[in-house]
């Protein structure tokens, strides 16, 4: 039996509060601690593990395997350092939890960026599918990769208007359509979308380094060369991580507003810098052109996720 919110939480000689949050682990999909809010005039709210829970004799109330003293000794939450379910999507989240709806909290991510195992599950994932490509012979698997032999889509896409972004360093996303086809599949029309930020010279410079950003085809010809003093840059709606579609949003640390993945909790600054969580480079910078009416103009271009280098797929 899980808790209510709200539910009293009471230790061996009396109540100390009652359940204000719970914190869940994204890992696992299982709460991690408690948060109970203290009947004491400070009005404190502390996480308690969920190992420190004895019993919970009905959905209205907990007990906790300690004393009120000892109770006492459990850290006061720092609300800062976690995020809502709202800014996040994590897959049948349902299955696992049975509070009912209030506030349940998802700590932020640390980066992850040279932990070992993370290496080994991703050569392990090569190895395997390198054995699995084996039994295919060479026509077949030519056949079967043909739309990956072809030219590069360098065709220009409008998105919208520059009028309706209104404050620097801020993103605006812009919807768009465009065709796609698979092999024997017949051509689809797919909604994608990129994030305009019209910058500011310190958020131009953090984007080129003060370089002109060139774009090449299959060939390495080319194609179009973003210019460092351009007040518009658009960034690849995909993040680097894996793909998934990202928000701006403001939060209690970020309150200017932040890149954030909803998937991992990858967060990138309005320059398209990581600033925490998983993601292995910053967000990827689009071939953009603004006209004189201010018609935004990008090359759809998409890049491998999960690796630190930009590999060019479209």
């Amino acid at each position: 039996m899980q808790p209510k919110l709200a539910a009293k939480a009471r230790c061996s000689d009396g109540e100390v509060g009652k359940i204000s949050k719970v914190i869940l682990d994204p890992l696992s999909r299982e709460i991690s601690h408690v948060v109970v809010s203290e009947y004491s005039g400070q009005r404190m709210e502390r996480q308690v593990p969920i190992s420190q829970i004895q019993e919970v004799p009905n959905e209205e109330e907990v007990v906790l395997r300690c004393s009120v003293a000892e109770f006492g000794q459990f850290p006061v939450l720092d609300r800062d350092g976690y995020v809502t379910i709202h800014d996040l999507e994590i897959a049948h989240l349902e299955d696992n939890l049975h509070v009912e709806p209030g506030e349940i909290l998802v700590p932020y991510p640390r980066l992850e960026q040279g932990v070992p195992r993370r290496s080994f599950f991703a050569n392990m994932t090569h190895a395997i599918g390198a054995l699995i490509a084996l039994p295919f012979v060479y026509p077949v698997l030519k056949f079967v990769m043909k739309p990956m032999y072809r030219p590069f889509d360098n065709e220009w896409f409008s998105v919208g208007n520059v009028n309706k972004i209104k404050k620097e360093n801020i993103g605006y996303q812009f919807k768009f359509r465009r065709g796609f086809k698979e092999v024997f599949m017949p051509e689809q029309q797919i909604e994608k979308n990129i994030w305009v930020v019209k910058a500011t010279p310190e958020v131009r410079k953090a984007v080129y380094e003060g370089k002109d950003k060139k774009f090449h085809d299959e060939k390495g010809d080319i194609v179009w060369v973003n210019k460092a003093n351009a007040p518009y840059i658009g960034f690849s709606g995909k993040c680097p991580h894996l793909g998934c579609g990202y928000k701006w949003r403001r939060t209690k640390n970020y309150p200017d507003g932040v890149f954030l993945c909803p998937c991992h909790l990858s967060i990138y600054d309005e320059a398209g810098k990581v600033v925490d969580g998983p993601a292995p480079r910053a967000l990827d910078v689009l071939p953009m052109k603004v006209n004189a009416a201010g018609e935004v103009k990008i090359i759809d271009i998409e890049y491998k996720a999960g690796v630190e280098k930009q590999i060019r797929l479209l």
